[in-house]
């Protein structure tokens, strides 16, 4: 690990290949999306139940090693406080939920503004508290969209980490091809999907999950703002599915395999979780809220979404670092996220 306080370099040896890994991804939402449009309400509801506990622990694995250097000391331990309030709004959310409703969004807020207290400088922090605050306003105003908002957003993360993690392609024919690739994926397909591409063969049938989400009106409501046109509803419902599984994809299958180096760094950071066990844990925690899942779906959905919080929230600081830090800063020197080593004060915390 660098002791600049840069992300964690790329492991160095043979690249893989650009051209062959983006042709795969794109094979994979192909199929994603072949379910996605004709079962949306059932990919939903399975991959989450198969999936969803299993992503949650190997994307925490990725974002704690591979930026270990931006997630440290007070920064650290600021970050984890705040979403653990999160988390108790959301369990409280069946007993004060207008209450924990607010309290969330505001929490969430001051994550993002903790990031860019943390991660930026001048002119470039102003602008960023500004929008923030704007933004605030239209979430306080509006909830119901903010929460719809948030969980579109989320599936959106993996472009900029697959971007960032291109860096590593040579080539930079090989490089530009895969990052096509992504965007694709991500943003051309959906926004297709959104302006009426599929409406011919989509399908709202909720299928074998009927005993669990009943009509699916409830799963629907989780990906489409309130109020809005049925076939609205639907098409953000098919772009919810399609990109949930392609997330599924990022973390589950993509990353683990082709970014060994993050996996090496949580493992020196957190021995007692190293190699197998993560996955174990991953494994384990989602069988046991499969249980849940198939006895009260909506239950165990509460469960899982506050504790998901810690892997959806965590990672908007390393993304602001990625998108608001000027390149050269990234590519070296210290960049301003780093902790100034010089100065005294406690020690920086690490998980150990």
């Amino acid at each position: 690990m660098p002791d600049d306080g840069s992300p964690v370099a790329p492991r160095a040896g043979r690249a893989p290949n650009g051209f062959l890994l983006a042709g795969l991804m794109v094979l994979a939402a192909a199929g994603a999306l072949a379910f996605a449009v004709r079962a949306p309400l059932s990919l939903t509801v399975l991959g989450l139940i198969v999936f969803g506990v299993l992503h949650n622990v190997l994307e925490l694995r990725y974002v704690a090693g591979r930026f270990a250097a931006i997630l440290t000391g007070r920064f650290l331990i600021l970050l984890l406080i705040l979403i653990s309030g999160i988390v108790a709004c959301r369990l409280l959310s069946g007993y004060l939920p207008v209450i924990s409703r607010y309290a969330e969004v505001g929490l969430g807020y001051l994550v993002l503004a903790v990031g860019c207290w943390y991660g930026l400088r001048g002119w470039r922090l102003a602008v960023a508290l500004l929008v923030l605050a704007v933004a605030a306003v239209g979430s306080f105003g509006w909830p119901a969209y903010h929460f719809v908002m948030l969980a579109h957003l989320h599936n959106l993360v993996p472009l900029v980490f697959l971007w960032e993690w291109a860096r590593r392609l040579r080539r930079p024919a090989a490089r530009g091809f895969f990052r096509a690739s992504q965007v694709l994926w991500i943003i051309v397909v959906p926004g297709l999907i959104l302006a009426g591409a599929a409406d011919l063969v989509i399908n709202n049938d909720p299928g074998v999950v009927a005993a669990f989400v009943g009509d699916g009106r409830q799963v629907i409501a989780a990906s489409a703002p309130p109020d809005v046109p049925i076939m609205i509803g639907l098409r953000l419902l098919v772009i919810f599915a399609f990109l949930q599984t392609m997330h599924y994809v990022v973390w589950v299958g993509f990353l683990p395999r082709f970014a060994p180096d993050a996996a090496a760094a949580f493992d020196s950071r957190v021995p007692w979780l190293r190699g197998w066990r993560t996955w174990a844990v991953g494994a384990a925690g989602g069988a046991f809220l499969a249980v849940l899942f198939v006895s009260d779906y909506f239950t165990g959905k509460a469960l899982y979404g506050a504790l998901a919080s810690y892997h959806a929230y965590l990672e908007f600081p390393v993304l602001l670092a990625l998108l608001m830090t000027p390149r050269s800063s990234q590519q070296g020197g210290r960049p301003p996220w780093t902790p100034d080593r010089s100065a005294q004060g406690p020690a920086p915390f690490k998980m150990s």
